[in-house]
């Protein structure tokens, strides 16, 4: 699975990076780093993608 952010999207919030800490860090900013895209399915990466606010994260498969 592939995490992909849609930039037209995203407000900042931070979220993501507070629930995917070690797969997702913040800019000066406040918007997401993403540290690899490629990502096992697991439960937290889609806890991460249900819980942003935006809308703004997905998977998708690869």
């Amino acid at each position: 699975m592939t995490l992909e952010i849609d930039w037209t999207r995203c407000d900042g919030h931070g979220l993501c990076a507070a629930l995917l800490p070690d797969r997702i860090s913040r800019d000066e900013w406040g918007f997401p780093v993403l540290h690899g895209t490629k990502l096992p399915p697991d439960t937290a990466v889609r806890r991460a993608v249900a819980a942003c606010p935006a809308l703004a994260l997905r998977l998708t498969r690869t």
